[in-house]
């Protein structure tokens, strides 16, 4: 009611089971555990209008409608239209994101008449927007599947994550931290497998024996003749005896 506006169908139902969403988990690092992922969805009282305040308690202080730059307008029509600090958008904190950014309820048409259309953005610390999901519902399943990793969000961003979080996504979520595969079709995810590599016999080599080396025939010869006149000799004492 304070800002004339209404909140989208998924997330009033939302905050109908339960005021804001806050869980935290931790590693266990040389037996002292370490806090590492936060999922957080702000409750209805913490649910802060952003861009319509002053940073600071000075008269002329600047507020974040001052850095509206309307040269940053997209012209690509690929990509959505930008939120705006000024009074052409109503944007709401969801998730302060540990103070990595900001996730964003933003209401993009608020003139002349708010309209009822929402969107999830993501506002980094240079206060860089970067577009993450159409409704409340899809953000909500992406906060589960990347398990609150820090600076999780910054994989939708053309910069990616920081190399320290980037080494928990390869532990916790690795395939997630191939941004390139997040534009991609569902059909990138499957796991394809051939089996006939997968099952294919590997064909061991035959170990061969070694043969004893071969005699000439002379000297087998000579060694006949040889055992032959010891035979022969051997008769001959025993005749004696």
């Amino acid at each position: 009611q304070k800002n004339s506006c209404v909140l989208p169908e998924d997330l009033k139902n939302f905050y109908l089971m339960t005021d804001g969403f806050q869980m935290t988990w931790s590693v266990k690092t040389d037996d002292t555990p370490m806090p590492l992922g936060s999922m957080v969805i702000n409750s209805v009282s913490k649910l802060c209008r952003l861009g319509g305040s002053s940073m600071y308690t000075l008269p002329n202080a600047p507020t974040l409608a001052d850095l509206e730059d309307d040269t940053d307008e997209e012209g690509d029509g690929d990509k959505p239209e930008k939120p705006h600090f000024d009074s052409r958008s109503l944007i709401f904190e969801l998730d302060p994101c540990n103070g990595n950014g900001k996730v964003c309820l933003v209401y993009k048409h608020a003139e002349p008449v708010v309209s009822p259309d929402t969107e999830i953005w993501f506002l980094d610390r240079a206060l860089y927007w970067h577009f993450l999901t159409k409704t409340f519902t899809a953000y909500y399943r992406l906060l589960i599947t990347h398990l609150g990793l820090p600076q999780w969000q910054y994989a939708f961003t053309s910069y990616g994550v920081s190399p320290q979080a980037k080494q928990w996504f390869n532990m916790y979520k690795p395939i997630t931290i191939n941004t390139a595969l997040l534009s991609e079709e569902a059909d990138s995810f499957v796991n394809k497998l051939d089996p006939n590599k997968v099952f294919k016999s590997k064909n061991k080599t035959p170990v061969l024996k070694k043969k004893p080396p071969s005699q000439a025939p002379g000297s087998q010869k000579s060694h006949t003749s040889m055992t032959s006149a010891k035979t022969s000799s051997l008769a001959g004492n025993s005749s004696r005896k």
